[in-house]
């Protein structure tokens, strides 16, 4: 009895210093929207709304275009954290690449999303592999360019996503009629901000 206790008394230690040390990870977010001077990062309800996709179809390789200072990245990280799943995020300007791949380090998900900085357009075919949901939120106006890109790296039951259909959509009409048109994608626009999501299901 006696080691038992002692054993147990080890274990409550081990697990006080694991929840001492876990990051809060609602804190970080809320740090990058108060900093955020540029609107670049989505809405709360938006990352909401990716991590529960992702984490409710089970994806396992995710992209995103477009990781800003890593807010959305975040919110996906924690959804492919429950799937076992990896996530890389492309950032053009370097500035917020380096506050991306720090906000990622303090929220403790180095291990799952991989950061790349640098020109998406340039970056994506030096990736290996195929995606099971990709995010884009990039330059509106390249959206459709970003889409012919990586369409064929989309695997049979990807999604793919993008931001700002709805507030945005003047800026991007030739990638919306690409994805509602195409008789391979189930195509709906979604808005938990108002903002706006499409999801394109590549049957």
């Amino acid at each position: 009895m006696k080691y038992l206790r002692l054993a147990l008394a080890w274990v409550l230690v081990l697990c006080g210093s694991a929840a001492a040390q876990a990051p809060d990870v609602n804190k970080i977010l809320a740090d990058i929207r108060a900093k955020d001077k540029g609107q670049l990062a989505v809405s709360e309800e938006d990352g909401r709304f990716l991590r529960l996709m992702i984490a409710s179809s089970g994806r396992k390789r995710a992209l995103e275009i477009g990781g800003a200072s890593g807010y959305s990245a975040i919110w996906m990280g924690q959804g492919l954290r429950a799937t076992g799943g990896k996530l890389v995020s492309i950032e053009y300007d370097p500035v917020r690449a380096k506050e991306l791949a720090d906000n990622i380090r303090k929220a403790g998900l180095s291990d799952v999303v991989q950061v790349v900085a640098g020109d998406a357009f340039v970056e994506i075919p030096k990736l290996q592999g195929t995606f099971d949901f990709v995010f884009l939120d990039a330059w509106k106006r390249d959206y459709k360019k970003f889409f012919e890109l990586m369409y064929p790296r989309l695997d049979k039951g990807g999604l793919f996503t993008a931001h700002n259909v709805v507030n945005k959509r003047s800026e991007m009409g030739d990638f919306l009629d690409a994805i509602q048109r195409n008789p391979a994608l189930w195509t709906t626009i979604v808005s938990p901000s108002g903002e706006g999501i499409s999801l394109s299901y590549k049957r």
